[in-house]
């Protein structure tokens, strides 16, 4: 099992998770608004927040929870999807995942998700 995580410019998300649905056992996504800043500290964002001091980049984080043989079809996807090619774009990360529990159910593993 795999968790990945992309953080993402915000107009791209629903054009990500358009492509996301065509995947065919895609158990779900988890989509969470948040902020911060990458190497450029936003310098070049039209959009920035301030918090204090600093300036930060709202965007979006996707999280999705899969079986090992979705992750590069996932991870690809929302490449292909969420790039511009500027600075910002975001990051996919690809995480091993010890185990997964459904809260109603109480399975667990591969089978949960």
């Amino acid at each position: 099992m795999k968790e990945v995580k992309a953080i993402i410019r915000q107009f791209k998300l629903d054009n990500v998770i358009t492509e996301l649905h065509k995947i065919e056992g895609l158990p779900g996504i988890t989509i969470s608004e948040i902020k911060g800043f990458g190497k450029f500290k936003g310098r070049d964002e039209e959009i920035t927040i301030s918090e204090g001091l600093h300036q930060l980049v709202p965007k979006v984080k996707i999280e999705i929870v899969v079986h090992n043989d979705l992750v590069d079809e996932i991870v690809n996807t929302i490449q292909r999807t969420a790039h511009t090619g500027n600075p910002g774009d975001g990051k996919i990360f690809v995480t091993n995942l010890e185990n997964v529990v459904k809260i109603r159910t109480n399975e667990r593993g591969e089978i949960a998700i």
